[in-house]
């Protein structure tokens, strides 16, 4: 029987990280028993529907912090009784490295060792129980993978986990090399992650770095026929309402089109803080009427506006701090439906999107040339179809979910899979 592997998550589940219940779900259907953890829940009421068809169990770190303190103080004896030097050992060094938590992240270091021995006692219950974990993997370099290494220490599992973007360049250096030195893997979502890595872990340090591309299910998101628009062509965007996406930029550009002439519908789908500035930033460029502020919205009805578009338009930026995107999966979705692309350079996106190869590219902020771009979508068809498909073939080469699922189960179950492949 496959042994269970200790799946560790921020939140639980998320709407803008349909990307975490996809890669779980394509690992639940290579076999692996996993148990999420979730250090706090997501308090959305939006949830993908596909959230409903993981197996895995799923526990919620927070809940043990509302619970009275004698509760809390059984946990931590449990822990003592269960391995006494493991649990001193690692309670002192978390006491002598606080600025471990430093940066990007909502728990203190001690907080986080409350949180790993939580998941070392449900291990030893597991195990008591008749399962067997085998691995620890942690999604996001903060105060997930923090909490892993802890519960690595603390249980003799191998560790591993997966950086993203904000989670891996908002965090001090030095303790992203503290949690890569106790790594077997380092996975990562694109090659500028992975020379980010290379450039702050030291050599003798660092483990292997895996990019793993997120993956879509490319029989669920599929081109959809796509006649001559008899009228106004319609754009599309999906994303989070933040600074790093730069939806400002776009709507300026969207108002230098309208500006020339070209007729537009768009559609952008996403909630979040900028909501009423990008509200009324669309109204004051006279963009009412032609811009749509959909809200937040499951993944079927994103696929639903997917198949109904000419084109999907994104604008992302490095902000300050340092805090960008990697690859957006929601530019692989729309790729893989075959619709052409508008978007920046940004983070890891010339990774997926070359210039008028497989779609168009602009620099972050230029919102003369992302107009350019957008105009030369809408008054070309021809230029559509060309890049759309050339989208989807790229897709259908290195993003396919269970390629990468079978990627990451080499990192969460070597001893059944072979040597651990290192790529870039």
């Amino acid at each position: 029987m496959p042994k269970e592997v200790i799946y560790i998550v921020r939140s639980w589940p998320r709407l803008s990280q349909t990307f975490i219940v996809n890669e779980v779900l394509a690992l639940e259907r290579r076999g692996l028993e996993l148990a999420v953890f979730s250090l706090v829940r997501s308090g959305e009421h939006l949830v993908q529907p596909q959230v409903a068809d993981v197996r895995a169990p799923v526990r919620y770190l927070e809940d043990q912090l509302r619970r009275p303190w004698t509760s809390r103080i059984r946990l931590q004896l449990a822990g003592l009784r269960a391995a006494p030097l493991r649990y001193l050992f690692v309670l002192w060094f978390c006491l002598r490295h606080p600025a471990l938590a430093a940066g990007y992240g909502d728990c203190s270091t001690l907080r986080c060792f409350f949180h790993a021995v939580r998941i070392a006692c449900t291990i030893d219950d597991m195990r008591a129980a008749g399962a067997e974990p085998a691995h620890v993997h942690a999604h996001f370099a903060h105060d997930p993978a923090l909490v892993g290494m802890l519960v690595a220490r603390l249980t003799g599992l191998p560790f591993s986990f997966t950086a993203h973007a904000r989670d891996l360049v908002q965090i001090p250096g030095e303790s992203l090399a503290a949690r890569a030195a106790d790594a077997t893997a380092l996975v990562t979502c694109c090659t500028a992650n992975a020379g980010y890595i290379d450039s702050v872990v030291p050599p003798a340090g660092r483990p292997p770095v895996l990019v793993i591309h997120h993956g879509v299910e490319l029989g669920r998101f599929l081109p959809a026929p796509r006649e001559a628009a008899a009228g106004v062509p319609c754009l599309l965007s999906v994303g989070r309402l933040v600074e790093k996406k730069g939806y400002a930029d776009l709507l300026h550009a969207l108002s230098t089109v309208r500006a020339a002439g070209v007729a537009f519908g768009c559609r952008i789908y996403g909630d979040g803080p900028l909501q009423q500035e990008l509200t009324e930033l669309r109204d004051a460029l006279g963009l009412r009427g032609h811009v749509e502020l959909m809200g937040a919205a499951s993944n079927e009805q994103i696929l639903a506006a997917l198949r109904v578009a000419d084109a999907f338009v994104l604008s992302p930026k490095v902000v300050d701090g340092g805090d960008r995107d990697g690859i957006p999966n929601v530019l692989v979705e729309a790729m893989a439906c075959g619709l052409p692309v508008a978007t920046t350079s940004a983070g890891g996106i010339t990774e997926l999107v070359q210039h008028d190869v497989n779609g168009l590219v602009s620099e972050p902020g230029d919102v003369v040339a992302m107009a350019a771009s957008i105009t030369g979508l809408l008054t070309d068809p021809g230029s559509r179809a060309r890049l759309g498909a050339a989208g989807r073939r790229t897709v259908e080469r290195g993003y396919d979910i269970d390629v990468a699922a079978r990627r990451l189960e080499r990192v969460l179950r070597p001893q059944h899979t072979g040597v651990l492949e290192v790529s870039r």
